[in-house]
């Protein structure tokens, strides 16, 4: 019998990176990760959950901006071209890589089957799994808002989570019972808001747990219960470090696909012209392997699969072995059974890591004759011990540990911008509107709000990587809602194509609703609480 059980937790999350124009830089984010991780990950799961001898068991968070981009049909039915295209630009690869090229031409061709057999309809495979009890899906910010920068208009803060539930439940067909907290970032209170929106659990990076009052018992052993009722576990290092790190976990190894050379900027721009690609850039077309730590890209060698293959195996039995000895070493000194949670970024398999879906697939196969039971959130909290009851520290997941990164000389200009227009947004709804058609504005102004929060463009400003189309996508959203609240507030008339054009593009969330940005009670400080 297993001394204990792992929780695999994976957040599944792009920004709102819909464009109406093919080709574009934000659609190959979101093909790319489609082609890379969501539909090999969906892959896994099904093989995994037909296999009588295993017992997959993964949390998956789905935010709000992807589940629309999934259920976006117009977005979707260009994907197909372009695998098309990326097709036909593998047939360039050099004689080298030949091997590496059929490797990845089969993984295409097998993507491409995937699509056409769910008729480009991934959201009801996640909820059949999630019926089948392997995945426990739970829910985000409605755009991946960095909450304990939106606290100052707690409107705000509840905009975003209620939003996402609402979201979650619309196109899941269940309330979600979990959030995956945007970039793991707490503060004192949100507990709060995450109960009165029937959020009952979530993740925190490890010092959320251990510098809580009082010190948790079992550490990030165990989850804890917050004074408002809200469990919450914490990150184990031990468990996540192998799987994430490209230094010193697996991904680094000299046998895996290197993520950083590929053929689109390999090949010369004229080819890259003839297929509608207009310069240089990553197309997910990669053939060569990591080789070694520090080899210079133009010195990589060429991917082998089959070494690949076997280097998974041993990886996923080293990476249950560790977890079993950790586990058996906890239950000797712990009263309760022993939980060690490995929450991870689901991009990581398979767009930053390639192998990472098969790795999780050798895990699948293997944890029960390691002597690891896998479960899900959901299900750790079922078995009926009791939490202590303890106030999660303030924190986040990101380099620091705090808020740092998304408040600093890059990008701090953002947050009071999104004070003054949550603040403007609390005010327009508690006067109230007077006709339909004002209504409808305030609608998408909530839209625009939301959509300018993602703690995903303060990311990129911060890391210096696209930072223009970053710039541009915050003030875009910005500009739109207070053009919305000045056609209400003032009568100014906005263009019916414009409003129109705005609609489509940014027409996600059709359940949201403005009532949501009312002012909250105001509560009493409880001096018990300190």
């Amino acid at each position: 019998m297993a001394a204990g059980d792992l929780a695999l937790v994976l957040h599944a999350h792009l920004p709102y990176v819909r464009s109406s124009e093919p080709g574009s830089l934000e659609e190959d984010w979101y093909f790319q990760a489609l082609q890379e991780c969501y539909l090999p990950l969906l892959a896994v799961l099904e093989a995994a959950a037909t296999d009588r001898r295993q017992q997959p068991r993964l949390t998956l968070g789905l935010s709000p901006t992807l589940l629309s981009l999934l259920a976006d049909r117009q977005l979707n039915a260009r994907f197909l071209p372009w695998i098309a295209q990326r097709q036909e630009l593998l047939q360039q690869a050099p004689e080298p890589l030949a091997e590496a090229a059929t490797h990845l031409a089969r993984q295409l061709e097998a993507v491409v089957e995937q699509w056409i057999e769910a008729g480009g309809a991934l959201i009801p495979r996640f909820r059949r799994l999630q019926q089948q009890g392997v995945l426990d899906l739970i829910t985000c910010g409605a755009t991946h808002g960095y909450l304990p920068l939106l606290r100052q208009v707690p409107e705000a803060v509840r905009a975003q989570l209620i939003t996402a539930v609402r979201e979650h439940e619309r196109l899941l067909g269940e309330r979600p019972l979990g959030i995956w907290l945007p970039e793991c970032a707490f503060y004192e209170g949100l507990d709060q808001q995450l109960v009165a929106c029937g959020l009952r659990y979530s993740v925190l990076d490890a010092h959320g747990l251990l510098h809580a009052l009082p010190r948790p018992r079992y550490g990030v052993f165990a989850p804890i219960c917050s004074p408002a009722g809200a469990a919450f576990f914490g990150r184990d290092s031990s468990a996540t470090l192998p799987v994430w790190s490209a230094r010193e976990g697996y991904p680094g190894d000299g046998a895996y696909r290197e993520f950083h050379r590929d053929l689109g900027w390999d090949l010369p721009e004229a080819e890259l012209a003839s297929h509608a690609i207009p310069s240089r850039r990553p197309l997910g077309l990669k053939l060569h392997r990591v080789t070694a730590q520090g080899c210079p890209l133009d010195q990589k060698q060429p991917y082998q699969p089959a070494v690949a293959a076997e280097r998974i195996e041993q990886h996923a039995t080293a990476y249950l072995e560790g977890r079993a000895s950790e586990l058996a070493g906890l239950a000797r000194s712990m009263e309760r059974r022993p939980l060690l949670v490995a929450p991870f970024d689901a991009e990581l398999f398979g767009h930053w890591w390639f192998e990472g879906p098969q790795f999780l697939a050798a895990l699948f196969r293997q944890a029960g004759e390691a002597g690891v039971r896998l479960v899900t959130l959901r299900e750790a909290l079922s078995g009926g011990d009791p939490l202590q009851v303890c106030r999660p520290s303030p924190s986040s997941w990101g380099q620091g540990g705090y808020h740092d990164y998304w408040l600093n000389d890059t990008n701090a200009w953002v947050v009071a911008e999104w004070q003054r227009a949550s603040r403007a947004m609390v005010t327009r709804v508690q006067r109230g509107v007077g006709s339909e058609a004002q209504r409808s504005l305030l609608t998408q102004a909530g839209r625009e709000l939301l959509l300018a929060q993602s703690s995903d463009w303060s990311f990129i400003l911060r890391a210096g990587t696209t930072t223009e189309l970053a710039k541009e996508r915050i003030e875009r959203h910005l500009d739109r809602f207070w053009r919305l609240l000045d056609a209400i507030d003032n009568g100014t008339t906005l263009p019916a194509e414009w409003l129109k054009a705005v609609a489509i593009e940014d027409g996600l969330f059709p359940l949201l609703n403005a009532a949501d940005w009312l002012p909250l009670p105001v509560r009493t400080p409880d001096p018990t609480q300190g």
